[in-house]
């Protein structure tokens, strides 16, 4: 190499160097954003997958009304593979909340995959009441944490992993990505926000959604088509719409962890309960008639936007997700908690003055808000959902709901960073386990 060369190639090097110094934030960009390129594309892969399954489950369910009659001897098999297969991943969701607060040595099991993919298609085709973010979540977890040791991954950066993962599952099984890197950033701490985890948990959220996107997966559309102009009044009937949807996701949740304490303290063994918990679905099915309060129940969620419902649709789903759930089938709670809220809305217009649709819109979003302490996230996905011309009314009733919800969530290992209202309130940084 010639004199010139390498005095311009030590030149060069300078020059990269200042620059790097002067723009520090440059190569924490690179990096993440190689990372989420990794996640988004493996995440979006397997929600794409999981997504098409579920509706192919859905669909010949329907088409196979007798399938229902095996849910127990399902949910017996499915009980049966975790207890003796998947001990260390059966904490589902709280597991990768857990792994943030407490980043490990250990990886999560790239099994818990593959067993809350399979639990979940088998709790839907067979007739089981469940969504599917807690399969996505901890899909996109097991998947994306197999690379923290490849990576070279401290702790704090291994959070973010899993923020990231959470951000990707979430928006791209909802094809909400903006809500999805927010609900990642806001679940596991409540009142308080990782801020270097951003710019990770939005790349990989957009990134999955586009993947998803890319293998043609169709999302559920929903309009509403009235939005009145914001006044005092409609104010006014925003916060009490709130009011009720907090204390309706604190009812859940609380009906959630006291109903699996009852499995557990009749019931030793796990494979039983899920089989007793099938036993009193099926048998519901049948009496009742109908398939509506089992599945997703995503056409009675749209059917709560074109016309107003009555009020025992939302009590009912609640009673079929919370037996379905905390006898021990796979699946998540969100979906159901958008049919909880949506019904309740749009039944809610007989007393509240403002459009079933739009009451719908805000219940969809502002039970699963106070469920899973999440307002900033919730009340994107209003927007991006439903379009920004709700986005006053979301956000009344997300942050209401938030507030009236009290000390409850659906995630057990959701820690407090910052009480609800301190002045009132007297709780030290503990998680819901504890409450």
């Amino acid at each position: 190499m010639s004199q010139n060369s390498k005095t311009l190639s030590r030149k060069t090097t300078i020059h990269i160097r200042f620059f790097l110094r002067k723009y520090p934030a440059l190569l924490y960009v690179i990096r993440w954003f190689s990372i989420s390129i990794i996640i988004g594309i493996l995440v979006g892969t397997a929600s794409a997958g999981f997504l098409e399954s579920l509706s192919w489950a859905t669909k010949f369910r329907e088409k196979h009304i007798w399938l229902i009659a095996f849910l127990p001897l399902a949910g017996l098999i499915v009980g049966m593979l975790y207890y003796y297969y998947g001990k260390n991943v059966e904490a589902g969701n709280n597991l990768l909340l857990e792994t943030i607060h407490e980043p490990g040595k250990e990886a999560i099991p790239f099994k818990m995959a593959p067993f809350v993919y399979l639990g979940t298609i088998v709790t839907h085709f067979f007739g089981g009441s469940a969504g599917r973010e807690g399969t996505a979540l901890q899909m996109a977890g097991a998947i994306s944490d197999q690379f923290t040791r490849l990576l070279r991954l401290n702790q704090n950066e291994r959070k973010v992993l899993i923020i990231s993962a959470i951000a990707a599952g979430f928006g791209s099984v909802f094809g909400t990505p903006l809500a999805g890197a927010v609900f990642g950033l806001e679940v596991f701490l409540i009142g308080k926000i990782r801020y270097n985890g951003i710019f990770p948990a939005f790349a990989s959220a957009i990134l999955a959604d586009q993947v998803t996107k890319l293998w043609k997966v169709q999302h559920t559309h929903y309009y509403i088509d009235f939005i009145p102009k914001i006044d005092f009044l409609s104010f006014t009937y925003c916060i009490v719409a709130g009011i009720l949807f907090g204390v309706c996701a604190a009812t859940f949740s609380k009906m959630m962890h006291r109903t699996s304490v009852f499995f557990k303290s009749k019931i030793n063994y796990p494979p039983f309960r899920s089989l007793f918990g099938g036993v009193i679905v099926a048998l519901a099915v049948f009496v009742m008639g109908t398939t509506r309060y089992i599945g997703l129940g995503i056409p009675v969620i749209e059917e709560a936007f074109g016309k107003q419902l009555p009020l025992y649709d939302f009590a009912l789903k609640m009673l079929f997700t919370v037996i379905t759930l905390s006898a021990g089938f796979k699946g998540g709670e969100v979906t159901p908690l958008f049919f909880i809220g949506a019904t309740l809305g749009s039944a809610l217009s007989i007393i509240i003055p403002l459009p079933f649709a739009l009451l719908a819109g805000m219940g969809f979003v502002a039970v699963f808000a106070g469920a899973t302490n999440t307002p900033l996230a919730c009340t994107l996905m209003g927007i991006e959902l439903f379009g920004a011309e709700c986005g006053v009314y979301v956000a009344i009733a997300c942050v209401v709901s938030y507030l009236f919800s009290g000390n409850n969530s659906i995630y057990t290992k959701q820690k407090i960073g910052e009480t609800k209202s301190s002045r009132f309130m007297n709780l030290n940084n503990k998680n819901f386990e504890d409450l």
